[in-house]
């Protein structure tokens, strides 16, 4: 039975109403503030091979901020309250910026970056595209944008001219939380991505649950049929694992494998070589 939201008294809607706009300007907050001190990072997420899951295939940067506390605080908690300000743009450049660095720092790193649709056309954003692959031509070949199911098709002729675009220059792209249900078919061919990113809802105990296990076969089979990869997210354990790469799943991405990390691997490296 569907609850009617309407019957809910007026005086606790508009508790609940307060609350929430209360809790989204702390938010809001904490992010200015971030941004104001550069309390901006990326923590590293390994993708790695399928059929040699000790292999990385790249890695997954994603943005955290610093609180007043100087907690890390991960996408997940602030994200969605930001999405549609300025500050989701100003994240996106910040994200791409120190990509974009990490990138030139290692030249054998493969990195993917979050970005919303909405940051097309942002100015700040693609002067931080260009003055990065000015500086280094090699990063373009080692770059891969990610952009949400949901924000692609919010505009999905402007995301097809722009990934056009960049394609040009190497750059690689990304369709992230797939599966999550906003994809227009009739968009989905004209979008041309690299890689399929199956949301990770479907990954999470995928092994016992028979209708998953359809659905995201129709997933690696659709992405097979236009050429691309599958990563699947959320791997949580072995059983998990095994049943995707059976699917025909092409990479693995999850804690089983690694949680992110703000001191990704190869910084140790570098911290050996000069000490």
């Amino acid at each position: 039975m569907t609850r009617d939201h309407t019957n809910i008294p007026g005086g606790t809607r508009n508790a609940l109403e307060h609350a929430l706009s209360t809790r989204d300007a702390g938010i809001l907050d904490m992010v200015k503030r971030a941004i104001k001190h550069r309390q901006v990072m990326l923590a590293f997420q390994p993708v790695v091979q399928s059929q040699a899951m000790n292999q990385v295939a790249f890695h997954e940067g994603l943005i955290r901020v610093l609180d007043e506390t100087g907690r890390i605080i991960p996408a997940g908690d602030f994200i969605n309250t930001v999405e549609e300000t300025e500050y989701g743009r100003l994240l996106d450049c910040i994200a791409l910026e120190k990509g974009i660095a990490e990138l030139s720092r290692v030249p054998d790193l493969r990195l993917s970056i979050n970005m919303s649709a909405r940051s097309i056309g942002y100015k700040k954003w693609m002067r931080t595209l260009n003055k990065g692959l000015s500086q280094d031509p090699t990063v373009a070949e080692r770059l891969i944008l990610e952009i949400t199911e949901h924000s692609a098709m919010l505009i999905p002729e402007l995301v097809i001219n722009f990934m056009t675009e960049l394609r040009g220059k190497g750059i690689s792209f990304a369709i992230d939380d797939f599966g999550s249900g906003y994809t227009a078919l009739r968009h989905f061919k004209e979008f041309d991505f690299d890689i399929l990113k199956i949301d990770g809802e479907f990954a999470v105990g995928i092994a016992e649950d028979a209708d998953n296990q359809v659905l995201v076969g129709a997933m690696v089979s659709i992405a097979e049929q236009f050429d691309m990869f599958t990563v699947a997210e959320y791997v949580e354990n072995l059983a998990d694992a095994q049943c995707l790469v059976d699917l025909g799943v092409t990479c693995l991405q999850g804690y089983y494998f690694a949680a992110p990390t703000v001191t990704p691997p190869w910084r140790d490296e570098e911290n050996k070589r000069t000490a």
